[in-house]
């Protein structure tokens, strides 16, 4: 049975807030959220495909990556990590970067803070984003975000099954 997706977005805090419940145990949904190999499985929306180029997991850390389309299109982003609460939360900022990790200052960052909790279903995943503006807000989801980010997250369902 799939959990729905709360994907609750507010202007005025220029955030978005979502919400998910995974039949699986927290320290496997953390897994999926910190590791590379699992991350390239399901990051990406199908027919995109994720493709770690490094992962630093810990505090000031970096995870490189490109999501690589049908056609050839890679598209570079960087996260670059905070705070690491180990199995249950970490934040981080994302931004678009070139293949070397140099930030596209054309394009919004957004500040992220991931909560894993465990609940009777299983895992709760909260995810908060942050923006620096209600205009970098509008240009990510006019980007498909929403979208994309929604089937990230079922592809990842699917796997912990």
């Amino acid at each position: 049975m799939n959990s729905e997706i709360v994907f609750n977005k507010d202007y005025d805090a220029k955030s978005i807030y979502v919400m998910k419940v995974y039949d699986a145990q927290p320290s496997n949904v953390w897994d999926y959220f910190t590791q590379s190999e699992l991350l390239d499985l399901w990051w990406a929306p199908k027919p995109w495909k994720c493709e770690t180029k490094s992962l630093n997991f810990e505090e000031g850390g970096t995870w490189l990556y490109s999501m690589n389309g049908p056609n050839g299109e890679k598209i570079y982003s960087l996260v670059k990590y905070g705070e690491i609460t180990t199995g249950r939360n970490f934040d981080g900022t994302d931004a678009f970067c070139d293949e070397n990790g140099i930030i596209n200052e054309d394009f919004p960052q957004t500040k992220w803070l991931l909560g894993f909790t465990g609940v009777e279903e299983g895992t709760k995943l909260s995810v908060n984003m942050h923006f620096q503006s209600e205009e970098d807000m509008k240009k990510q989801l006019e980007m498909g975000f929403e979208e994309g980010f929604k089937m990230g997250l079922n592809q990842l369902e699917e796997i912990l099954k």
